[in-house]
């Protein structure tokens, strides 16, 4: 298996990543080996695997482009083409279960974009762009306009879901596979609390929930999710802090276990990956403990295709701390395992025996 890290590279950033960075990944203890440096890249922050692991894309953040990679038998990478995503700061991308559109969201332009994969796996032309909409949150500073900044399918790829950190909504967006145009979902979006700041979202893996992490007041949202409509209903807000914290934070990642019994998300400021509980009736959540993350600003973490390991990625100590994961109780434990790598934001994981 091999895992690729996306980093920030700017002085405008603060940053000292020089690229995208290939790891070996020993699966049974979970140590990473570096083996290639993809180096002359604009902060090629988020990435993302195409389905049969043989294609890799990633958006350059602060920029209006996005990149496409060929992956080789020995998990290299190479660069296939770089193309514009039509707005500033793209933040994330997702590719549709046909794999023949990337769907962007550009974050300091507020726009959500399709780009075309070609049959090579290049990226072609814009197929669509679409601006959010809405009135914008009360945050002076971070909610001066619309900043979608994720954009997942959800599990039957009928959707699109964009949680927007400027507007204080979630937009639901229903997608056309053949031609890779989208429209809004009848319930087109949902209203987060006033002042939240939804960043990113997970998806149960059974029960129809959309769990969303709210940056601005570190708290968790469990939402119903109509499979049918795209539909999104407010069940449950929890802290992703202890109550003894007074200090300030951001809360940032979120992904919930492949049984879908935890849940976990990460706090920058006082920087931890906390834990929840599902309730596997219910969906609810229950908040259990949060666990220091072994550096500062861990913007991503990232759970391995097994469970076993999580990943967390401190952008600002320049390391991905390796834990291990109770696959009883979801409690983690460092190990002693740190690679140091320049400003981390984004990990994913690739075998190699899916496109042997």
């Amino acid at each position: 298996m091999y895992a690729y890290v996306g980093s920030r590279t700017t002085r405008e950033r603060n940053a000292r990543g020089e690229g995208i960075c290939v790891y070996k990944v020993d699966n049974a203890t979970g140590k990473l080996t570096h083996i290639q440096r993809v180096e002359g890249l604009i902060n090629p922050s988020f990435l993302a695997l195409n389905k049969n692991q043989d294609k890799l894309y990633c958006v350059h953040g602060d920029r209006e482009e996005a990149s496409a990679f060929a992956v080789n038998q020995d998990g290299t990478l190479s660069l296939l083409n770089t193309v514009t995503t039509g707005g500033l700061n793209p933040v994330h991308l997702a590719i549709d279960s046909g794999n023949r559109f990337l769907v962007i969201s550009n974050h300091s332009s507020g726009s959500l974009a399709v780009v075309e994969i070609l049959g090579d796996g290049k990226l072609g032309a814009i197929v669509q762009s679409t601006a959010m909409e809405g009135p914008i949150g009360p945050h002076r500073v971070e909610q001066n306009g619309s900043k979608p900044h994720f954009n997942p399918f959800d599990p039957s790829g009928r959707f699109v879901i964009v949680p927007d950190k400027g507007l204080d909504r979630i937009f639901s967006f229903e997608f056309n596979g053949m031609t890779g145009g989208f429209k809004p979902a009848d319930i087109p979006h949902v209203v987060a609390r006033e002042g939240a700041g939804p960043r990113h979202v997970a998806f149960h893996p059974s029960l129809p929930r959309v769990y969303a992490i709210n940056e601005l007041d570190s708290t968790v949202a469990t939402y119903d999710f109509n499979q049918n409509t795209g539909a999104l209903t407010a069940l449950q807000v929890l802290s992703a802090l202890p109550e003894s914290f007074v200090g300030t934070s951001r809360a940032a990642e979120i992904e919930v276990d492949k049984t879908g019994r935890f849940l976990y998300a990460s706090n920058r400021g006082y920087d931890s990956i906390a834990l929840f509980c599902i309730d596997q009736k219910s969906g609810l959540l229950k908040f259990v403990e949060a666990f220091p993350s072994g550096g500062k600003t861990p913007r991503f973490f990232a759970l391995s295709p097994s469970g076993e390991f999580l990943y967390a990625a401190n952008e600002d100590t320049d390391t991905i701390i390796t834990f291990s994961v109770d696959l009883e109780t979801g409690r983690l434990t460092q190990t002693e395992q740190t690679v140091k790598t320049g400003s981390p934001v984004c990990m994913v994981f690739a075998d190699r025996a899916c496109h042997a």
